[in-house]
C-alpha cells in the first residue's frame, strides 16, 4: 500500500474540537499566529497563495474534471483515506476513515432525519485522494478562496503570502469583482483548487443525487473567508445566501473531534452503505 504524507492540513489543524469535554477557549482555535505547527502551516499557505492563480485553477479543472484517474465505490474511497498520513496533528493517531465516520455520526445524532447530510459528513474529505495521484498538499487541503478577483482580507495569511502570486499584480483581477459580475453567484466563479471542488466535480460527473444543500457543503466547507467572515458577499446571489446557513451548520460538525472513542466502523458500514446506495450508487469515476 502506498502511503502519502500530506503534511499539515491547515484547514483542519486549527479547527475546533466540538466534543463537550473540550475545555479550550474558542479564541484558541484556528490560531494562525503561533503554535507548534506554525512554520509548516505558514509554508503550506505560502505555497498555495503563490501558485494558486486563475490559470493554475483552469488547468486543474482540465486535469481532474474528466474523472479519469480511477474507478471505485464510495466506501472504497473512504477506506483509501487511510493511505493519507498527516504527521502534523499531535492529537490523533488513528486512521482518517475513523474521522469520516465520527463526523457522520455527529451529524446523525443531531439530524437523524437527514440521511443525505450524514452522507456528506462521511464523504466530504475523500477528495483528498488527489494526493495519491501526485497532487501537492497545497493543491489538496487548506482554506479556499476565489481566484480572478481581489484576494479578500480574511484569507489566512493574506498580508504576507501573496507577494509572488502573479495575479496579485494583474489589474484585471484586482477589483472587488475582477472578471466577474456583481452578484453573479458562486456557481459562476472559480475557487482555488482543492479537495472541495474536486469532490463536487466527481459528484456532478457521476450524477449523484445529493441535494443542493449537500453539494454546497461539499464545495464550500473550506471557504472560510466566505462562510465564517463574510468576504465575497458581493459575488453572491440569492441562492448562495439561502445555502449559507447550511454550510455553516455543516461546519459545526468538525472532522477532527479529537476523541479516542472510535466508532465501530464494521457495525456502521451497512447503515452508511445503504445511504451511499441511495445517493451515490455503484462504481464511480474519479
Amino acid at each position: 500500500m502506498r502511503v502519502v504524507n500530506l503534511g499539515p492540513d491547515p484547514s483542519l489543524a486549527y479547527r475546533p474540537n466540538l466534543e463537550p469535554k473540550d475545555s479550550k477557549d474558542k479564541s484558541e482555535y484556528r490560531n494562525f499566529e503561533s503554535g507548534s505547527l506554525f512554520d509548516r502551516v505558514f509554508n503550506t499557505y505560502r505555497l498555495m497563495h503563490t501558485n494558486q492563480t486563475l490559470d493554475f485553477v483552469k488547468q486543474k479543472h482540465l486535469e481532474w474534471s474528466g474523472c479519469s484517474h480511477a474507478q471505485m465505490g464510495v466506501m472504497e474511497a473512504i477506506m483509501n483515506l487511510d493511505q493519507l498520513v498527516d504527521e502534523s496533528d499531535p492529537d490523533v493517531d488513528f486512521p482518517n476513515s475513523f474521522h469520516a465516520f465520527q463526523t457522520a455520526e455527529g451529524i446523525r445524532r443531531e439530524h437523524p432525519d437527514k440521511d443525505w447530510f450524514q452522507l456528506v459528513g462521511l464523504i466530504h474529505d475523500i477528495g483528498k485522494m488527489m494526493a495519491l495521484w501526485g497532487e501537492p498538499q497545497w493543491a489538496v487541503v487548506g482554506d479556499t478562496f476565489t481566484v480572478g478577483c481581489r484576494f479578500q482580507d480574511n484569507i489566512v495569511f493574506r498580508d504576507n503570502t501573496f507577494a509572488n502570486n502573479p495575479d496579485e499584480e494583474n489589474p484585471a483581477y484586482n477589483t472587488e469583482c475582477g472578471i466577474y459580475e456583481p452578484n453573479c453567484g458562486l456557481d459562476n466563479v472559480l475557487m482555488s483548487w482543492g479537495h472541495d471542488e474536486y469532490l463536487y466535480r466527481v459528484m456532478k460527473f457521476n450524477k449523484c443525487s445529493v441535494p443542493e444543500e449537500g453539494m454546497y457543503m461539499i464545495r464550500f466547507h473550506s471557504f472560510y473567508p466566505w462562510h465564517s467572515h463574510g468576504d465575497y458577499m458581493n459575488l453572491c446571489n440569492e441562492k448562495d445566501l439561502r445555502m449559507l446557513p447550511w454550510v455553516r451548520e455543516f461546519n459545526n460538525f468538525d472532522l477532527y473531534t479529537k476523541t479516542t472513542d472510535l466508532p465501530d466502523m464494521e457495525k456502521l458500514k451497512p447503515y452508511y452503505q445503504s445511504i451511499i446506495d441511495k445517493y451515490c450508487p455503484g462504481v464511480l469515476q474519479w
